[in-house]
């Protein structure tokens, strides 16, 4: 009778780690807003897109995740001892990093798969007011950082305005709003990556991407279109990872969450 109990108790373990997982990303009422509230700044970022004149709204955030790919580009030539010359955002929502050294192995990909990385840790933050206070301290030190490499005013403005804005939502309403905005700035900054590598593979930009530079610097392996596809699942992962760390690890109602970032001083 051994085996048999011993078959009995494997499925009762079973079960029991299956309603865990189940119960663990089962949203709460605070968090099925959240989610509602995503798929609300997904849709409103998909139609105005590309919306003639109403696309201003957004152009904005667009140059703020410029910065962030373009960051992640240097941060990791950093970590490879690359010497950073200098980040620019232009006004056409594109971005160049100047580095001298480095490997490029690392730091091409770095900036599509950085900068949704950087996305979906916002919108997992963006779960709770708390990690939201920290998430915006992280996002500071990444603009504060590119403000350091910034070789023209428009990088500069992005910059100092962001941070002018986060110091303000973190003292308005106990952070509440600066929590929304994390998790915009998350779920835009995931959008954008997504897009960028898309247009890259079915518009074929003019200008040569981070796909088509690594393709020929692998060789004739796979191609950028491949190389796209690859990053563009991986930053997919990410978005949706981010979703649900943030369902499993922020439970806490709205009332305790404030607490919380209270109980901090915050």
């Amino acid at each position: 009778m051994a085996p048999v109990d011993s078959y009995e108790h494997y499925l009762v373990a079973r079960q029991a780690v299956q309603a865990s997982a189940a119960s663990t990303l089962t949203p709460t009422e605070d968090q099925k807003i959240i989610l509602i509230i995503i798929g609300v700044y997904t849709a409103a970022i998909l139609v105005l897109w590309n919306m003639p004149y109403i696309k201003i709204v957004l152009a904005p955030f667009k140059l703020l995740t410029v910065g962030l790919h373009e960051f992640s580009h240097a941060i990791v030539g950093c970590l490879t001892c690359a010497k950073i010359e200098s980040i620019e955002i232009d006004p056409d929502e594109g971005g160049v990093t100047r580095m001298r050294g480095g490997i490029p192995m690392c730091t091409l990909p770095a900036g599509y798969l950085g900068s949704s990385a950087i996305g979906a840790i916002l919108v997992m933050c963006g779960f709770n007011i708390l990690a939201s206070k920290i998430a915006s301290i992280f996002l500071g030190v990444c603009l504060l950082l590119t403000l350091w490499w910034a070789k023209n005013w428009l990088t500069r403005i992005i910059g100092v305005v962001f941070i002018g804005v986060m110091i303000f939502l973190w003292w308005l309403a106990h952070g509440v709003g600066l929590r929304y905005f994390v998790l915009f700035v998350g779920v835009m900054s995931c959008l954008y990556c997504l897009w960028d590598i898309l247009d890259d593979l079915v518009f074929r930009k003019a200008y040569e991407s981070d796909a088509s530079k690594f393709a020929k610097l692998c060789g004739s392996c796979m191609s950028s279109r491949v190389w796209g596809a690859l990053w563009f699942c991986i930053s997919l992962i990410f978005f949706i990872s981010g979703i649900l760390i943030g369902l499993a690890a922020f439970k806490e109602d709205m009332q305790t969450q404030q607490q919380q970032a209270a109980g901090f001083g915050w």
